[in-house]
């Protein structure tokens, strides 16, 4: 189910493709500024200056990179985490069509898990494993066994 069109007109995320872009080449190569990201779009891709500019501006408004003024430029690196990016998108699309019940969720991590390969599908049953570990010894808390 849908929420309603107010609530989820817009993803917190809101990201357009050339914003990705960006942000890949800062994951990549931090610390420089808008003319080495444009070089790092790659010549098939590769905007305008200013188009790459208005990016790197919007990105830092949106708090997704952070600037240092280096004379009469700015270098740029991202603000935020490739997996942090990825879990706030997540979170976007849980809260857009997620229709109250905890399965729907876990369902469909499993079933993108097993649409990779097997092995991702091992790697989310480990990560399972290791979280039940964490929980049981957290200090403070009583272990949860059932």
């Amino acid at each position: 189910m849908i929420k309603n069109k107010s609530a989820s007109n817009i993803m917190s995320t809101n990201l357009g493709e050339l914003e990705l872009h960006v942000l890949e080449v800062l994951w990549q190569k931090p610390h420089i500024d808008a003319r080495e990201v444009r070089d790092g779009l790659g010549a098939q891709r590769a905007p305008s200056l200013s188009t790459v500019q208005s990016t790197l501006e919007r990105l830092y408004r949106k708090t997704y990179v952070d600037r240092i003024k280096q004379g009469h430029a700015y270098t740029y690196h991202a603000s935020v985490s490739r997996g942090s990016l990825l879990g706030r998108m997540m979170g976007d699309v849980i809260q857009l069509l997620h229709d109250g019940r905890m399965e729907t969720i876990l369902s469909s991590f499993v079933q993108a898990a097993a649409d990779l390969d097997e092995r991702s599908l091992d790697s989310l049953e480990e990560l399972i494993r290791e979280k039940k570990r964490q929980q049981l010894v957290i200090p403070g808390k009583e272990s949860k066994s059932k």
